[in-house]
Order: structure tokens, then sequence, then C-alpha cells
């Protein structure tokens, strides 16, 4: 992983002023475990920052992912920001939906698909939720409520 000091390095050197703020976003995507929602980002700088707009911490995970330091993932509840991960071959991820604990497929499935003749590839993502060991068997074990006359697992 990216240590704080490497973030700030790799945005100084492409010319972004090293502000206050921009520390305190690269030492919280440091030391997070997981995946952080813009939300989470703004609620987390809004408590050192009075008066920090929304669209200034979007537009600077724009910028770290643009630099590729930040991962964007789209889950079901919208986007969220990782650090970039530390493997410096191609490669795609399973995600766990619980407790979002991230694993790579070395294999790239590109090499399976078919492209028209007319069509030129320039990039491409692909991800893979489910469940790990332990949060399959977490929620193996919830209970199970009724909805509308219907069983439905919690």
């Amino acid at each position: 992983m990216l240590s704080m000091e490497r973030i700030i390095e790799i945005m100084a050197e492409q010319g972004l002023r090293i502000t206050d703020q921009r520390k305190t976003l690269a030492r919280l995507f440091a030391e997070a475990p997981g995946y952080l929602s813009a939300k989470d980002v703004y609620d987390y700088m809004g408590q050192k920052y009075k008066g920090l707009s929304f669209d200034t911490v979007y537009r600077n995970l724009r910028v770290m992912q643009e630099l590729g330091v930040l991962e964007q993932i789209v889950f079901e509840e919208g986007v969220k920001f990782k650090l970039h991960c530390s493997e410096d071959h191609h490669h795609h991820h399973m995600i766990c939906l619980q407790c979002e604990k991230t694993y790579p497929i070395t294999f790239c499935p590109m090499q399976l698909t078919e492209s028209p003749d007319d069509f030129q590839v320039v990039k491409h993502k692909f991800e893979v939720f489910g469940y790990c060991k332990d949060c399959r068997e977490e929620v193996a074990q919830e209970p199970v409520k009724a909805v509308a006359g219907k069983r439905e697992a919690r």
C-alpha cells in the first residue's frame, strides 16, 4: 500500500499544491483499511475544515484517481474509493460485499472477449462481488425475518 508520504510525493510530482487538506486526505487513505465514499471523506474532513465543500472533496478524489493514487469502484450503494493496489501488473478484483476485503484476480477476462473490428478498447474494469468465507458464514447465521408473508434472509 502507498504511504502518506508517497501519496504526497505523487501529487507534488504532478504539480499539485500540497495543502494541509491534501495532506489530511493522503493520511486518511493511507490509514483507511477499505473503501470510502465521497460522503465518508467529506464527513471526516468536515470535522477539521469548517466550510469545506463537498465539491472540493469530490474534485480532490477525482484528481487523486487520475494520478493513479486512488481506485474507484461502483458498489450497489454508490461509488467508493480506496488506495490503488500495490500490485504492479494488470489485474482485477473480487470484493466482499460485507467486509470489503479485496482479492486480486490475476487473469484478465478481456483476453476472452472478442471486440468488433471497428472498436478499439482503451481501458476496462472488471470486478466480482460476493462474500468472503468469514462473511459468508456470518450471513448464513443471520436470522430470517418474515416480510409480507414471505421469508427473507437478513
